[in-house]
């Protein structure tokens, strides 16, 4: 099976490239955009339609909650429907967003996850949430309690196992390139025990640039991902194939996952780097303008600058 060449003749402005985190949820970024004009109706009816899809409500959630009035329009919404689990949900996750900007306290945050997770005991979302924080501001054992209690209620968390890798990623970070590292263990294993069809197949290419990012801000690998080896070893080829693999064989552009193009973009970046630019460009046709910050600005660089200048190499030699 060979991947698809990109479309001939398409522009590529310098507008074509958006880090909107609502990616190619175009329902979401319309409810987002009302939500911050105070309408928290279309909010509402936006997550009553999503029911228990667990990775596109905690993906909208997300995306909803971290607008810098989002907790207040949550907050009125909540006045006005007391016993309504989604409106405890959103608020829960600005609670959590304004406890990581430094505006709200890290108690009021886990006040309002608990609250919600009575509401809607099934709900992986409140604590999602509370991974989030935990991720920021928490400890090892209270982002492994978060996680849990997500996995708990749905064993292919997408969002949740990012959250995770980039944890574990963090550990032992002044070592060398370990290929034993407890981030490729966690990865390997969440794909193994994910079903076939399961996004979570990508991890491991995910842990592996969570890897970089770490052993690059500690000045183990180079800042300029084109100068480092570390997509180039036979662990990391051999991670690589089987997530392209994959890929090919799952991706379906009429049923796909919440969250797919961060997974692209993951696989894109890493494609890149390994120097498989035909593979690499076949992904960007697919991710189109919804290009995300992870992995591209790592370990500390323009995301979209780096995009760009990857995509145009991968397309030109296409």
């Amino acid at each position: 099976m060979t991947p698809p060449p990109p479309p001939l003749g398409r522009s590529r402005g310098r507008d074509d490239v958006t880090l909107d985190p609502a990616l190619d949820d175009a329902d979401l970024a319309t409810v987002r955009d009302a939500l911050a004009r105070g309408r928290w109706d279309h909010a509402r009816a936006l997550l009553a339609a999503t029911g228990d899809d667990w990775d596109r409500r905690g993906h909208r959630l997300v995306v909803l909650a971290e607008g810098p009035t989002s907790a207040a329009w949550a907050r009125d919404w909540q006045l006005a429907e007391p016993d309504s689990a989604d409106a405890a949900a959103l608020l829960a996750c600005a609670a959590v967003f304004r406890a990581v900007r430094g505006k709200g306290t890290r108690e009021a945050a886990h006040e309002a996850c608990a609250a919600a997770a009575r509401l809607a005991p099934e709900d992986p979302s409140p604590w999602l949430g509370l991974l989030i924080l935990a991720r920021r501001t928490g400890t090892d054992d209270e982002r492994v309690r978060a996680f849990d209690q997500v996995r708990t209620r749905h064993r292919e968390h997408h969002h949740a196992h990012h959250l995770m890798a980039a944890c574990l990623a963090e550990r032992q970070h002044a070592d060398s390139d370990d290929p034993l590292h407890e981030v490729y263990d966690f990865a390997s294993w969440a794909a193994e025990q994910a079903p076939a069809d399961s996004p979570l197949a990508v991890l491991p290419v995910v842990a592996h640039a969570e890897r970089y990012r770490v052993l690059a801000g500690a000045g183990v690998e180079p800042s300029d991902p084109a100068d480092s080896r570390h997509w180039t070893t036979r662990r990391a080829r051999q991670a690589m194939k089987a997530a392209f693999d994959w890929w090919l064989e799952w991706d379906d552009d009429h049923h796909h996952h919440p969250r797919r193009k961060v997974d692209l973009n993951y696989l894109a970046h890493a494609k890149f780097h390994e120097g498989r630019t035909a593979e690499a460009a076949a992904l960007f046709t697919r991710i189109g303008p919804h290009a995300t910050h992870a992995p591209w600005s790592y370990p500390d660089r323009d995301a979209k600058k780096a995009f760009r200048a990857v995509r145009s190499a991968a397309l030109g030699s296409s």
